[in-house]
């Protein structure tokens, strides 16, 4: 089984994150949801987003490490859509790193490394036609991504909704949402 660190999105530390890793949690897995915003969640993304700017990018990256700082080396990295920052950072410069789990996001890999690293599989989830995904860039980071890995997953669903596996926000998908899941459970069982 996983160890799991678990980064929240921009509307915060939200039931359905939660909901998402008792999921995680009920296959066995152990998982860790630091709150990275300090209790404060948004109903709406647009204000999530307002907080993080005046939190800053680089504060919320941080956080992530900070989060990590008490665990062990040997954990798998997720993060839906911001948290798929530090989870992106976190697997990318942490030794022993087990793998990666990005959701709604991926960033360029030159962000933070030279390469994604050797032996850190990785698997990105979004919708096709999400516009924070698809107008941002982040489609095209997720493809350079699994070009430059060696072993790397990216799993398109159709729609445009953006925080689609969040069970608490309008915006969940639950068709999309339970192939997701099971995708990412065959995920964990073949990295654990």
């Amino acid at each position: 089984m996983s160890e799991i660190l678990l980064f929240h999105h921009a509307q915060g530390l939200t039931p359905g994150v939660h909901a998402f890793a008792d999921t995680l949690r009920d296959a066995g897995h152990t998982v860790h949801v630091p709150d990275l915003y300090d209790g404060n969640t948004f109903q709406d993304l647009d204000d999530g987003m307002a907080y993080v700017r005046r939190l800053g990018f680089d504060t919320v990256l941080e956080l992530g490490r900070a989060a990590a700082d008490s665990l062990p080396n040997e954990l798998v990295y997720a993060g839906f859509s911001l948290g798929g920052m530090p989870a992106q950072l976190l697997a990318q410069t942490r030794p022993g790193a087990q793998a990666a789990l990005l959701f709604h996001a991926a960033l360029p890999v030159s962000e933070f490394s030279d390469r994604w690293p050797a032996g850190v599989p990785v698997q990105i989830h979004a919708m096709d036609g999400d516009p924070e995904f698809v107008d941002s860039g982040d489609i095209d980071e997720a493809r350079a991504l699994v070009d430059d890995a060696e072993d790397a997953e990216l799993f398109l669903y159709p729609g445009d909704r953006h925080l689609f596996a969040d069970s608490s926000l309008d915006s969940y998908d639950d068709a999309a949402t339970s192939l997701l899941k099971e995708r990412v459970l065959a995920f964990l069982d073949r990295v654990g």
